[in-house]
């Protein structure tokens, strides 16, 4: 009763999760999940746009690579730039210690100066689940129909080191780059590498 008092006080609860297929040509489950600040962010919203999600974790030394390298800020800017709506979502449940307050992802992503369109808080791990996001960071790409056109790995470079980036064949960026021509994705499916997504 604890918890579900903290979850909904942080404003992090999930309003719901439509089942679907969450995999390259299978429609993308719709959900409505608090932001940091505690506006509802619906998916279905997005429908005409493509859709980057990003899962995420501070705690994660595979997600600090990335920021820490830049390398997924510039992401969100280069994308965000050309009205592609990239959502971080950090789904550590709220019974687990690496938890996030709504405010401190907030203060953790300004300390990264991030550019996503919105950073959520799935503090049930109930869209985590419904994508079967397995690791942090695990990436999808969603396309303006809705359909899943990109699930797996940011990058070929499966470590923790930031120079890594600089030589890794980014998955995302490459998907994005044929999506957005009007080009099939020719590497629409990866095997994520990361930490654990904390359920």
């Amino acid at each position: 009763m604890r918890l579900k008092s903290m979850i909904l006080a942080s404003g992090v609860a999930l309003a719901f999760v439509l089942p679907a297929a969450a995999a390259p040509g299978g429609r993308a489950p719709d959900f409505v999940v608090a932001d940091t600040s505690g506006r509802p962010v619906k998916l279905a919203d997005y429908r005409g746009k493509f859709v980057v999600l990003e899962w995420t974790n501070p705690e994660c030394p595979f997600v600090r690579k990335h920021y820490n390298s830049q390398n997924m800020q510039g992401l969100q800017k280069e994308w965000g730039a050309k009205d592609v709506v990239w959502l971080t979502i950090n789904s550590t449940n709220a019974s687990h210690s690496e938890y996030k307050t709504p405010e401190e992802m907030e203060k953790w992503m300004r300390a990264q100066e991030a550019a996503p369109k919105a950073t959520l808080i799935d503090g049930t791990s109930a869209t985590a689940r419904a994508y079967a996001a397995k690791n942090t960071p695990h990436m999808f790409v969603i396309d303006p129909a809705g359909k899943i056109i990109y699930d797996g790995a940011i990058d070929d470079k499966r470590s923790t080191n930031p120079a890594d980036v600089k030589i890794a064949n980014n998955y995302v960026r490459a998907a994005l780059t044929e999506a957005t021509a009007g080009k099939p994705v020719s590497i629409a499916s990866t095997t994520p590498y990361g930490c654990t997504l904390k359920y």
